[in-house]
């Protein structure tokens, strides 16, 4: 069966390319998940690896009806293929709309999800990782301010722990002063010590008011991202059934001329 070759082809290219980067993903997720080091933390929200496999395989699974149903011309697979990202676009949209609304259960449910990751930043190396990044982005220190840290077992400045670490912060929250050899300890004992006294070695604020300041200031960034996705999604949407329609109307072409020539045979 023949349809119109410039649809079906950007469909199918869509889709491939969308297709080969969640099975990238996906790959990158499983190597992470099986090359870490120390205990799995089983939580999507505080395990990367695990949330890219996620991500990866809902994005796999929905590309794959996209491309096969483009090439395939089928008309099943288009259908499924569009009704899913019909489905996404209306959540995100959903999603938009709750996280204006309840803005403040939002922050609260954010800041609970990072002080989760706090309290687990030694069992899990990805999610050290991420943490570490998040704070030498941002320049910040834990969520709230930098005495968060007292909420992990490694951190906390009871007198009983024995980590070397106790009272410290990780040397992500440090000030780096173009140091050629990096120092990991420099923020041992900071808990200890008067804020005004460590302003130059160690960031003070909150990771949590930093990434709420940056959010606001990108907001024209972050909303046309947003947008081109949904843009996306909606033209993928448009040439599945621009697809969907010139199949149907060819079969219905088909089955006329199936019928004209059986007339003319009886």
């Amino acid at each position: 069966m023949k349809t119109c070759g410039g649809i079906k082809y950007t469909l199918f290219a869509c889709c491939y390319i969308f297709w080969v980067s969640s099975a990238v993903l996906v790959s990158v997720g499983i190597y992470a998940k099986v090359a870490k080091e120390g205990g799995a933390v089983d939580s999507l929200t505080a395990d990367p690896a695990l949330l890219l496999i996620v991500v990866g395989s809902l994005m796999f699974i929905i590309t794959f009806f996209g491309c096969f149903g483009a090439l395939r011309d089928s008309l099943n697979l288009l259908n499924i293929f569009a009704g899913i990202l019909l489905a996404v676009i209306l959540l995100q949209i959903t999603a938009a709309a709750l996280g204006f609304i309840f803005s403040d259960l939002v922050l609260t449910r954010t800041e609970a999800v990072m002080r989760r990751g706090i309290s687990r930043y030694r069992d899990d190396l990805d999610l050290q990782n991420l943490i570490d990044f998040v704070q030498k982005k941002f320049q910040c220190c834990g969520v709230s301010q930098y005495t968060d840290w007292s909420h992990n077992v490694y951190f906390n400045c009871v007198n009983s722990n024995p980590s070397l670490e106790r009272c410290g912060v990780p040397y992500s929250c440090c000030i780096k002063n173009n140091e050629s050899v990096l120092n990991t300890m420099c923020g041992y004992g900071m808990q200890n010590l008067n804020a005004w006294s460590i302003g130059h070695k160690i960031h003070l604020i909150g990771c949590l008011k930093k990434i709420g300041t940056w959010g606001k200031q990108n907001l024209l960034i972050i909303g046309g991202i947003t947008t081109g996705l949904c843009l996306l999604e909606i033209f993928m949407i448009t040439l599945a059934a621009v697809q969907t329609y010139q199949i149907k109307k060819i079969r219905e072409k088909r089955r006329m001329t199936t019928v004209k020539k059986i007339k003319f045979q009886l």
